[in-house]
């Protein structure tokens, strides 16, 4: 059995994301010391380590949540899961066409000003003031 500060250093997560977890009911202790300090085991850092490498996937919490649960029933399909995963990488697909739509409309932005020119002759800041919401 671990305290939360063990448990910190060996996941590479802060104090203050662990308790987070806890109080998103991700994450729970298994026993209180004699000083009433929250204590965990090894299931307490496996379970770390899956939220840990499920934020690392940009997986919300509430997606979180429900892989855990799904993960408590292993004589379960897995269709939740695979249609989970299929939607995120939806949303990912979609953010990475909005992300370059970004991109091109930077580098054009970028290339509509020359060096050695005036704040006043910029390019940039005239095609951002030309432009409406």
């Amino acid at each position: 059995m671990m305290k939360i500060g063990e448990l910190a250093k060996l996941t590479g997560c802060s104090v203050q994301t662990i308790r987070y977890y806890e109080k998103e009911n991700l994450l729970k202790s298994k026993a209180r010391s004699e000083g009433n300090f929250r204590l965990y085991d090894a299931s307490a850092v496996e379970q770390l380590m899956f939220i840990k490498h499920c934020r690392s996937l940009d997986l919300a919490l509430s997606e979180v949540r429900q892989l855990i649960e799904l993960n408590q029933s292993p004589g379960t399909h897995c269709d939740d899961v695979n249609n989970m995963i299929d939607n995120h990488i939806e949303q990912v697909e979609q953010r990475m066409t909005e992300l370059e739509r970004l991109r091109q409309h930077l580098t054009s932005l970028r290339d509509s000003c020359s060096p050695n020119r005036t704040v006043e002759e910029c390019g940039i800041l005239r095609n951002l003031s030309a432009k409406q919401l």
